[in-house]
Parts: structure tokens; sequence; C-alpha cells
């Protein structure tokens, strides 16, 4: 094997891992993808969303909304009273829950 051929073969070995290793990174995050894709179309993407909001999308009754925001995994911002969570966070925690 001559010098060339020996740069090609090892061009040629470093693309695949390079190749496999970004074919990786894009399936481990394809809903992150789809969610940053959405927000970037959207003028505000931190608008907030309220319970009432969550209850008619996700069809369920306001004391199961109520409840879903009081969950542990359930990203919520509460101000005083006042329970909301960011359009980002409810689009990111919806399509881990669906497994989309």
């Amino acid at each position: 094997m001559n010098n060339e051929e020996e740069i090609q073969t090892t061009t040629m070995v470093n693309t695949k891992l390079i190749d496999t290793k970004e074919n990786n990174e894009n399936k481990q995050q394809p809903n992150e993808q789809i969610v940053m894709n959405y927000l970037s179309k959207l003028k505000n993407p931190f608008i907030t969303i309220s319970v009432q909001d969550v209850s008619k999308d996700l069809h369920i009754g306001i004391n199961q909304a109520y409840d879903l925001f009081k969950q542990k995994d359930f990203p919520t911002i509460t101000i005083g009273k006042r329970r909301t969570i960011t359009l980002a966070a409810y689009l990111l925690w919806k399509m881990s829950k669906k497994g989309v």
C-alpha cells in the first residue's frame, strides 16, 4: 500500500465515523428538533399557557389538569398561586410522553 492509498483509506474511515456519530445525534433528539423548528417560526417562543389551555389541548377535565400541574415531571412555573408552563416546555413534555 502506498502513501496515497493509506491517506484515502484513513479519510474514508474517519468520514464513516463522523457520519455515524452525526446520525446517532439526529436519532437521539428528533422531538427537540421538531419543537425547535416550530418555535423558531413563532414571534415569542416563551409564551406561557394556563391550566385551562392544557386541559383543552389534552381533552381532560380541569381537575385532572391541575393534578398534572402538581406532578414532579411536569415543568410548571408557579407565580404566586398561578400555575403556568411555557409553550416550549409543554411541547417537549408532551412529545416525550407520546413517544413520538
